[in-house]
């Protein structure tokens, strides 16, 4: 039973951390912005990526973020679901090390990704329950 309670944690935590960067601090600085990024745009053009692609991403990590929120009542989005976000999560791991960031700008996302993989994980040892 425990295993359930952290992937609900885990799944909830995700949605609100992608929720909070995507929505509410899109257009303000963090400590975890890639470079000297003041804004989600500025870190983007840090990363030599378009605004397009920032746009997709956005779009792509918000959904996986609501279908892991939904999983919680519609177990069969979770494996993919969780499994979309951590590859997403070491692609913003790998952003931060290509802009040659410090590690810890890193830590948010591995974290996500760490969760995302426990969510996998939970979801295996709940299925052979």
């Amino acid at each position: 039973m425990l295993i359930f309670y952290f992937t609900v944690a885990a799944k909830i935590i995700i949605f609100m951390s992608i929720i909070n960067v995507w929505f509410f601090r899109f257009n303000k600085p963090t400590p975890w912005r890639g470079g000297d990024s003041k804004s989600m745009k500025e870190e983007f053009e840090t990363y030599r990526l378009s605004p397009t692609i920032m746009y997709i991403i956005g779009t792509i990590k918000v959904s996986l973020a609501v279908m892991l929120l939904i999983s919680i009542w519609i177990k069969d989005l979770s494996t993919p679901a969780a499994g979309a976000m951590g590859i997403f999560m070491l692609g913003a791991i790998a952003m931060h090390f290509k802009a040659d960031d410090p590690s810890i700008k890193s830590f948010p996302a591995l974290i996500l990704f760490i969760l995302s993989v426990g969510i996998v994980a939970g979801e295996v040892v709940l299925a052979d329950l």
